[in-house]
């Protein structure tokens, strides 16, 4: 049975216990495949696929970007599935997503669907902390994708395989490969937002300062639309 979303998850070092977790917390179905990109082959993560073959293991360049490309490259899902290492799928994510995508008419056609037909979309932001700097950061995230319509690779990207080879997958830069694709996504064609949220792990905030590393975010987005190369932000990253 051909799977309805490749769930793709890019590794490095310092995600491989995360790794695990999201792996453990998947549960096996018949329409969703995993497909873990690790960077190098000094992790050990092949046993995240024993016992389970819904789950492979690839060994790619390291890079962002060209981990996800090579995953995408074994997919045999209709969707692919992008997501962070230290984030948490809710329970009805399957139902939801199916359930949405029927209802904006996607279905088999050409390469770019049909006016009004998706081509991809993300959930909603959500951070795994009760502080009420978290509610705030939701809450700015929310605005800046409803004004921007730019959600972040942590709100968990989604794409019609076609129109994914289409784009040409992520450009190979050190830095903003999330914003550089969803903005073309967007410009492929329709896109929504799930009505769930997507719970991304807030110790990279409570590490360095919530609103320190907010702020450091948005500064490095905007010069990034200003016409800083990646590979110099990501020296400041």
């Amino acid at each position: 049975m051909t799977p309805l979303v490749s769930v793709i998850v890019p590794i490095l070092a310092a995600d491989r216990d995360s790794a695990r977790q999201l792996i453990a917390r998947i549960p096996v179905d018949l329409q969703v495949e995993t497909i873990v990109a690790e960077a190098g082959t000094e992790l050990g993560l092949e046993s995240l696929s024993q016992g389970r073959p819904d789950v492979t293991v690839v060994h790619t360049q390291q890079g962002r970007g060209q981990q996800m490309n090579a995953a995408a490259g074994l997919a045999r899902g209709e969707w692919l599935l992008f997501l962070h290492a230290d984030s948490q799928l809710p329970s009805d994510w399957l139902d939801l997503f199916e359930t949405s995508v029927r209802e904006h008419g996607t279905g088999p056609g050409p390469l770019y669907p049909r006016p009004g037909d998706i081509v991809g979309g993300w959930f909603q932001f959500a951070l795994d902390d009760p502080a009420w700097q978290a509610r705030l950061i939701e809450r700015a995230v929310a605005w800046r994708v409803r004004l921007l319509r730019l959600p972040y690779g942590d709100q968990g990207l989604f794409v019609q395989r076609r129109t994914f080879a289409a784009l040409g997958g992520y450009r190979d830069i050190e830095l903003m490969e999330d914003v550089d694709f969803v903005r073309r996504m967007i410009n492929a064609g329709a896109v929504i937002e799930l009505p769930c949220a997507l719970i991304t792990s807030a110790r990279r905030w409570r590490r360095d300062g919530w609103f320190r590393r907010s702020t450091r975010n948005l500064t490095l987005l905007a010069l990034y639309f200003c016409g800083v190369p990646p590979r110099v932000l990501a020296r400041w990253y």
